[in-house]
Order: structure tokens, then sequence, then C-alpha cells
């Protein structure tokens, strides 16, 4: 079958359409015929070879897809033949088949474009298990979003709205404010023109924000810390602004404040189970609904997977990107 495997860390021209074998099923497993990829940021990442894929996991990129369950491990009890499904995957999306644990796995929901579907698996994990299972965002709260046009931005600033919080969402252009604002946002930020702390604090009387999630690490953090309220949590998912932060560690005590850094791929297979679980039970009615739904910007067919990273890599993208596989 064809994958996108990358011979050699590098720019997006080191993503190479190479023959690699099938997979086959475990036990447990379900091997899904992919339709559509989301391509993410850790893509890129991984494409830069510095994001391995974790043991057991195919050695090329991929972290979310659509498609039909073509084969099931002797063990498997919630998927059958047939079936159209969504996945979170370790890696090995951005091929013609991938094998996952069913538990990994979730109904395609009628509806939704079958392709753009490929793009909710990753992001709703991510925030759900950032934001909601985590940082235990309530309705009565507040949450910053850094990157509010981005693929996990977009569903973030869906979720919480739908669940009944107040939602502010920077980004980088009068158009992805609008973007945000358009999906939700109480109120986008120009970060470019605009000091989003000094936003914040004039939005919230002064008081700052219950949650952020930063998609940006870097400098970005000192300032989380002075936007964030008292008892308020900083949700670091990401580093496009630097590994590296500086941080007022006596602000944050005085406001009795919480960092936390995670990463969802390499957690153990019975944590992103459980996340995928209560996906299914908490998220998943809303996007049967219609009130959190996968956002669009682009599709690319499987052999130019180099110009969706580079479309990514450009910063003018709002939503997902997304690779066609059939």
């Amino acid at each position: 079958m064809r994958a996108v495997t990358v011979p050699v860390p590098g720019g997006p021209r080191a993503l190479v359409v190479s023959e690699v074998p099938e997979p086959v099923a475990g036990p447990r497993e379900v091997v899904i015929d992919v339709a559509a990829a989301g391509v993410n940021r850790a893509d890129v990442n991984q494409r830069e070879g510095h994001y391995p894929s974790p043991a057991g996991a195919p050695s090329w990129p991929g972290l979310e897809v659509s498609g039909t369950v073509v084969a099931v491990g002797d063990e498997v009890t919630t998927a059958s033949l047939g079936d159209h499904v969504v996945a979170l995957l370790s890696g090995g999306g951005y091929a013609d088949r991938v094998a996952v644990d069913e538990g990994l796995v979730l109904p395609y929901l009628k509806g939704l474009d079958f392709v753009e579907s490929a793009g909710l698996p990753e992001a709703v994990a991510t925030v759900w298990s950032n934001v909601f299972m985590n940082a235990q965002l309530q309705p009565v709260e507040t949450l910053l979003v850094h990157g509010g046009s981005s693929g996990v931005g977009s569903i973030a600033i869906q979720l919480a709205k739908a669940l009944g919080s107040t939602v502010y969402a920077t980004a980088g252009t009068a158009d992805k404010v609008a973007f945000s604002e358009a999906l939700g946002a109480d109120r986008g930020i120009d970060y470019k023109n605009e000091d989003f702390v000094a936003v914040v604090k004039e939005l919230t009387d002064g008081r700052g924000v219950d949650v952020v999630l930063d998609l940006v690490g870097g400098d970005y953090l000192a300032r989380d810390v002075e936007a964030l309220a008292v008892g308020g949590r900083i949700m670091v998912i990401a580093s496009q602004g630097g590994a590296e932060a500086t941080i007022d560690v006596g602000r944050l005590m005085g406001k009795r404040g919480r960092i936390w850094g995670t990463t969802l791929r390499a957690r153990p297979l019975e944590e992103r189970r459980e996340i995928m679980a209560q996906v299914r039970e908490h998220v998943w009615p809303l996007v049967a609904r219609g009130d959190v739904r996968p956002v669009l910007d682009s599709v690319f067919p499987l052999e130019f997977a180099a110009l969706a990273h580079e479309r990514m890599e450009s910063g003018g993208h709002s939503g997902k990107i997304l690779l066609a596989v059939r």
C-alpha cells in the first residue's frame, strides 16, 4: 500500500510516497481503509525529525483518519466490517490503511462530510482532555484560546461555548479574528495589534481568565500568568513560540495558578482509551447536534502531502488541513 514516509528528515519535500506493507489487525485492533487523514502541527515536527512516532506505531505521520473498517481482530467487540469510523492514532494516518486499537475508534456521524470528519479526532481529544478533563473548565468560567483559527483552536472555541463558558481567542490577522468570532468566541484578539493581557483584564474587570489553552509556549507563558485569574490553569500543548520560557514564580504562586504541559500521542493506551470514551459520551452528542463541527481549510491529495505541509507552515490556514486518500 501507499504511505507518505520521511526517509530523511527535513522540509516539506522530505515527504515521499512509498510502498509499505499493509497493516494486520492485532487481537483488539481494527484495520481502516483510509478515506482522509488530518494534517497536524505534530506531523510537521515529526517530518523535521523532532517528534518521532512512539514505539509500536508506524514511522510515518498521521494522527487522525476517517475511513471504513476492513478487518477486525479476534477480540474486537465494538466495530464490524464495513463500519464507517474516525480514529485517533499514534502515527501512520498518511497511508491507504492503518491499524488502530478499537478503543480509539469512534463511529462516523451521519450529516458530516466523510472527508471532513477526519479533522475531528485529534482536535476533540486534545481539547477535551486538556480543557475539560485536566483543567476542568466550568460553564461559569472563562477560557482564553491562543490560535483560535487553528484546527485545535476552532474546536476549543465551539466546545467551550457549547458547554456554556465565555471564550476569548487570539489570532494574527483581522480575518482570523473574525473567523474566531464567527465560531462563537465572545471576543477575538489580534495579537499583533493588541496586548492580549490588557484586553482580557479589561474584559474581566481585572479578574483575568480561568483557563488558558496555549499552543504557543515561549514568551507567551509569562504573559499567560499575567492574564490568569486566581486559581487559574494554563494548559501548554505546543511550543511554536519556543521551547524555553521564563516566568515570575511569585506571580504564579500569588494567583495560586497551575501550569500543565501535556502531549497526547505518547500517553499510555489506557489513558487514550479513556479520553476517547469521554469524547464519545460528552462531545459526540454535540457533534451530532451540530454544536461542534469540523472546520475545513483545504484538502490535498495524499501524493501532495508536501503542499499540505507548506500550507500549514505558511500560517495562512484557518481550520483543518486534510489529505484525501480515497
